[in-house]
């Protein structure tokens, strides 16, 4: 019923049933040549509701599988983003505890070179590379 050949089909013999009645009924006298034309469109009209609301309701039971199968793979792929951000947010963690132990470590190595009284790393500069007005940098301890 849904096809194109039955819709050309279908076509064909209304256009020859309303061709031919008229000239049937005027020969043999028929006062209403098209009643049986409206019984069996009647009929067809009958049987075409029934079988267009199933076919809706199989169409409407394969969208709702579809709509629980996407509705599925979203929950999935949520679980699957959830499980992704606790891991970053692991590394993230041991990242900061890393950081944290590095900052610990450089902060005695710090705290180490401030108890020891140490002179500053640059040399005396020779005199000769003075300007006349330039005196030698000083040390941290004077």
């Amino acid at each position: 019923m849904g096809s194109w050949r039955f819709i050309i089909v279908q076509t064909s013999v209304l256009i020859a049933c309303v061709s031919f009645n008229p000239v049937g009924a005027a020969r043999s006298g028929v006062p209403l040549p098209f009643k049986l034309l409206s019984l069996v469109l009647s009929v067809q009209a009958s049987y075409a509701a029934p079988i267009i609301v199933m076919s809706q309701n199989r169409q409407q039971d394969i969208d709702g599988r579809a709509a629980e199968n996407d509705y599925r793979i979203n929950v999935k792929a949520e679980l699957e983003m959830e499980l992704l951000h606790e891991t970053i947010d692991e590394l993230r963690a041991r990242e900061v505890l890393g950081l944290t132990d590095a900052v610990k470590c450089l902060t005695d190595l710090l705290l180490q070179t401030k108890k020891f009284h140490r002179v500053d790393l640059v040399e005396p500069m020779d005199k000769r590379y003075l300007l006349p007005n330039q005196s030698a940098p000083r040390t941290i301890d004077g």
